[in-house]
């Protein structure tokens, strides 16, 4: 059961007024007043190109080096070009905050962890570009990472700053074991090659 824009954004408020960090922030003007349908819209804020290898094995991993393509605290509104075939790993300029512990989102439900959910902009997928995500866990803090394939044989080009990805909270049934504690947390995009033990 999605939690709608406008509702994410009373929860924003709600939570500030606790003490405690929004669901979501630096979202554009737009979708603080006046979000279209049910879901609040994020933005590409840096963009990256794998440039070696990487590992995932039982106990430890390296994610690969990048490279900096655009990055709009830097590099303002750049246009960003992906060719057929290539593939990018994106950062919003938004920061989702996921509450480690149970939220009263609403006087009808039971309190629940609240976990977001990632959706392509159906611009994406009409210019035959796919979105790569994985899921959110709570007491993650930080900028979202995704990515971004080009599966057209045609050119597509986008600017930093962009509303590119559909973001939607759902409430969790149940407990869980522990709350995130992993390495990407704070929007880290890649150990640039760096050998760690997973957590």
């Amino acid at each position: 059961m999605p939690l709608s824009s406008l509702k994410v954004l009373e929860l924003n408020e709600f939570l500030k007024g606790q003490g405690k960090l929004p669901l979501v922030e630096d979202l554009c003007e737009r979708e603080l007043n006046n979000p279209e349908g049910i879901e609040l819209e994020l933005r590409v804020g840096r963009v990256e190109k794998i440039v070696s290898g990487s590992f995932l094995g039982v106990k430890d991993r390296n994610s690969p080096e990048t490279e900096l393509i655009g990055d709009i605290k830097t590099d303002g509104n750049k246009k960003i070009l992906m060719r057929s075939g290539d593939y990018f790993l994106v950062e919003t300029i938004e920061k989702i905050n996921c509450p480690a512990e149970k939220v009263k989102y609403d006087e009808n439900f039971l309190e629940g962890y609240l976990m977001p959910n990632i959706f392509p902009r159906t611009s994406l997928q009409r210019s035959g570009i796919s979105l790569h995500c994985s899921t959110t866990n709570p007491k993650y803090s930080g900028p979202l990472v995704f990515g971004l394939k080009n599966n057209s044989e045609y050119d597509f080009s986008f600017e930093l700053g962009t509303r590119m990805f559909k973001l939607i909270f759902e409430p969790v049934i149940g407990e869980i074991g522990r709350a995130y504690s992993g390495q990407h947390q704070g929007g880290r995009i890649t150990s640039q090659g760096k050998v760690e033990e997973q957590n």
